[in-house]
């Protein structure tokens, strides 16, 4: 994003699509920097990009919002004076919630991983290996797979053989609905509970009725609760007009929602688009902002960018073609703002 030159200082966004692949979120990343000379970026879906192309912003000393990619090492990569910001739930919070839906609450003991190729992948599966060992679980099988894979029989075979009750997952949605139509074709239905992905409208879509009842972390579900969500809701549907008044991917709409007030609150703050400025008023909001995840007060600071705490994530569960909240409990205090948890 850039500050436009005009009166009312309105905020222009510039957009680019880095089609999930690092070489192109470098490219990008350059061109935003050099010729667009933005100050600020909103993004990354995609955690493998983001550590690819995070140094240029970093080394330009301008702030990245983080509002979707989970790589726990995200907002670790580097040290000092810190541009990287993130208002989703890293996997360090989603693989112990994972692994506290499998082995507490259902009751699992034996467990199998499949994980895509990918950095987003396999640092999830070494979080998910971590949240397990914490439990006293060895997973009986840990399988990978590719992007584009189209069949996962060889994989679930083995976790078949293995004795798996419960597939965890570390992937993206068109992989994950592979993973649940290869079990249909198998006839082992076995259920699946992974990361935030399993809410992608890609996977709902693609895996149909064989993706009923996957569970996943959610920071956002698709419920007109407060006042802010119902607006937000609206204004969406009314925007991109969904045939089936679903929004595609609630979680990444809502924090990328989010990640524009908290960028243009530390920008008016700081009175300044230089990135210095905006950086440190990010690590010291003075008003709280509020979104539509949570209500943000004081969400940064000089050592803590990670704006999600793992109070604030819930269950959901594909039901009927999208995401609901998978207990009951969560969705009768949903109206309740679930802040960060002050340290």
């Amino acid at each position: 994003m850039r500050q436009a030159v005009s009166p009312a200082k309105k905020i222009e966004i510039i957009e680019r699509d880095d089609e999930a692949k690092n070489e192109r979120g470098v490219q990008i990343a350059q061109e935003l920097i050099n010729k667009e000379k933005v100050v600020a970026t909103v993004g990354f879906i995609n955690t493998g990009v983001a550590l690819a192309s995070q140094r240029f912003y970093q080394e330009a000393k301008i702030p990245v919002m983080n509002n979707v990619a989970t790589g726990t090492i995200v907002t670790k990569q580097f040290t000092g004076d810190n541009y990287i910001f993130r208002n989703a739930a890293r996997d360090e919070i989603q693989a112990p919630m994972i692994v506290k839906e499998a082995i507490e609450k259902r009751g699992f003991k034996k467990v199998a991983i499949l994980a895509d190729s990918t950095n987003y992948g396999q640092l999830g599966r070494e979080d998910l290996e971590k949240a397990l060992k914490a439990k006293g679980i060895t997973p009986v099988a840990t399988e990978k797979f590719n992007i584009k894979d189209v069949d996962m029989t060889p994989q679930l075979l083995k976790a078949k053989e293995a004795g798996a009750e419960v597939i965890l997952t570390y992937a993206i949605g068109p992989e994950l609905a592979q993973i649940a139509n290869s079990m249909a074709k198998l006839g082992w239905k076995k259920p699946m509970i992974g990361s935030w992905t399993l809410s992608m409208a890609n996977f709902i879509d693609t895996a149909g009725k064989n993706g009923e009842g996957a569970r996943m972390p959610q920071t956002f579900i698709q419920e007109a609760n407060t006042k802010k969500r119902k607006a937000f809701i609206d204004s969406y549907l009314k925007e991109f007009k969904p045939k089936n008044g679903r929004i595609d991917s609630p979680v990444s709409a809502a924090q990328g929602y989010d990640s524009i007030y908290l960028l243009a609150a530390a920008i008016k703050q700081s009175g300044s688009t230089d990135g210095v400025k905006i950086r440190e008023a990010l690590e010291n909001l003075n008003e709280k902002v509020e979104g539509v995840v949570t209500t943000y007060d004081k969400p940064f600071s000089k050592n803590d960018h990670e704006a999600i705490t793992d109070n604030i994530p819930v269950m959901g569960e594909v039901k009927k073609g999208r995401v609901v909240y998978a207990y009951q409990e969560d969705a009768d205090r949903g109206s309740d703002i679930r802040v960060k948890k002050k340290k």
